[in-house]
């Protein structure tokens, strides 16, 4: 059966474009980080962190923009911007995303590395929610994005991350069990992927003293400056043609 240009003429390049750069990023980013024990051995835990930043923070930097530049190319799905509501709810979602991704700089200093970058195995704050807040969080975020902007190009990037998400949990609970073995495994009896499983299943408890943290202050001052920077970081990534 023929299928004429005019069925199809949504999917257009930045769809293919946008999944080429997630594979990309997903390689460097968590080859990168199964090559970690290996590249600290040669150049040092301090460098490597380096290193690691110079591939990562320029990747996903183009890749956030070029997902601002085409997040309505395609189809149009579904649209609920109209709708009373939904405008405060993906903020909300928004925010909730950022509790779950901030807890992994909340060493700013080894991000920097200013001080030695460590590899950490605790179960406290967040990780009695879910022991990886990451994918969570950046689940959340795509269903809120996703809802709000109900394209195809959206849909497809979303697809994209949360698969590589799902994968560096897989990955990430391997290096960990490789590095750690059974201190890793009872770990891991005692947490879960799927927030607050382990909790409603017995296995943990929340304590809700290890959330007050002044790093929490700093979760809501971003969002309020995202909040208040969004319409102008529009505007400034609209400038570049790509």
């Amino acid at each position: 059966m023929n299928i004429s240009m005019t069925n199809v003429e949504w999917l257009t390049n930045s769809h293919f474009i946008i999944l080429a750069m997630l594979l990309g990023f997903a390689i460097a980013h968590s080859g990168l980080a199964a090559l970690r024990p290996w590249g600290e051995t040669k150049i040092g835990a301090r460098l490597y962190r380096v290193l690691f930043a110079l591939v990562s923070i320029p990747f996903a930097t183009i890749l956030i923009i070029y997902f601002f530049n085409h997040r309505y190319d395609g189809l149009q799905l579904w649209q609920v911007q109209g709708i009373s509501g939904v405008r405060s709810t993906v903020w909300i979602l928004s925010a909730i995303s950022f509790i779950f991704l901030y807890p992994a700089t909340f060493n700013l200093l080894e991000i920097a590395a200013i001080q030695k970058p460590q590899v950490y195995l605790f179960e406290t704050g967040i990780i009695r929610i879910t022991r990886h807040p990451q994918m969570v969080g950046q689940v959340i975020w795509c269903v809120a994005h996703t809802l709000w902007l109900g394209t195809s190009f959206t849909l497809v990037t979303s697809v994209g991350l949360i698969a590589h998400h799902l994968f560096a949990v897989w990955h990430g609970d391997r290096r960990l069990s490789k590095r750690y073995g059974e201190a890793f495994e009872k770990v891991k009896k005692r947490t879960s992927i799927i927030p607050f499983l382990a909790v409603i299943d017995g296995h943990q408890s929340l304590k809700w003293q290890e959330f007050l943290r002044p790093a929490y202050l700093g979760i809501g001052a971003f969002v309020m400056l995202f909040w208040w920077g969004h319409p102008w970081l529009m505007k400034v990534t609209s400038r570049v043609y790509w």
